[in-house]
């Protein structure tokens, strides 16, 4: 009996340990907040230029990388296959697919290229425990790639919702079908904040690779 009240004391050390590392590799609401993760200029576009490309399903991420004019350098999709909500494999998934779709920016001081995450859940539009290991993922897989973290961004049934920021829409959700890239990018209501150059034009012009 000694023996098995051992053993059973120390699955549950190892599970509380466990679950302790789990839950210090996600990032509450208000640390995301006070990250200094820059705005997008226009979110509403670049939802839309994702969702035309990737069609995304429930569980589905979608990382993207943006140039400094926020237009579309590269961008991945993949399935969440982890049964948990663990920050560390989610950020193993994204750097992955990072690093298959373009070079990583480690030599420069500053970085210059932004990477933005779109995941697509079932759920309202509020904070989660694997919405903060996905924030948590993604800041951790952009130091490793010589990114900026960027916009963390879940669709949802109701629409989509810029974490941290408040804004959102309904369309694209969860249920609509993905339109045409082009129709997305001239559907999409710009904001007062643009380049010269214009981002929508730019997304249209962009492939992801």
């Amino acid at each position: 009996m000694t023996f098995g009240f051992a053993s059973s004391a120390a699955t549950s050390m190892t599970h509380s340990a466990n679950s302790a590392s789990r839950l210090a590799r996600m990032l509450q609401p208000a640390e995301w907040a006070s990250a200094g993760i820059p705005l997008l200029r226009n979110p509403r576009e670049v939802v839309s230029g994702l969702h035309s490309r990737h069609r995304p399903i429930p569980t589905t991420a979608v990382v993207a990388v943006l140039d400094h004019e926020e237009r579309l350098a590269a961008s991945a999709s993949f399935t969440r296959r982890s049964a948990l909500a663990d920050g560390w494999e989610f950020r193993n998934a994204l750097l992955a697919h990072l690093r298959r779709v373009i070079p990583h920016d480690l030599r420069r001081r500053t970085p210059v290229r932004t990477a933005v995450l779109l995941y697509c859940r079932e759920g309202d539009e509020r904070w989660t425990e694997e919405d903060g290991a996905w924030m948590w993922g993604l800041r951790d897989a952009c130091t490793l790639h010589g990114l900026r973290c960027g916009a963390y961004i879940t669709l949802t049934r109701g629409g989509w919702q810029v974490l941290g920021e408040g804004r959102g829409g309904r369309q694209p959700n969860l249920t609509s079908t993905p339109g045409d890239l082009a129709e997305a990018s001239a559907a999409a209501e710009p904001l007062e904040l643009r380049t010269a150059s214009g981002a929508p034009e730019a997304l249209r012009r962009t492939a992801a690779r």
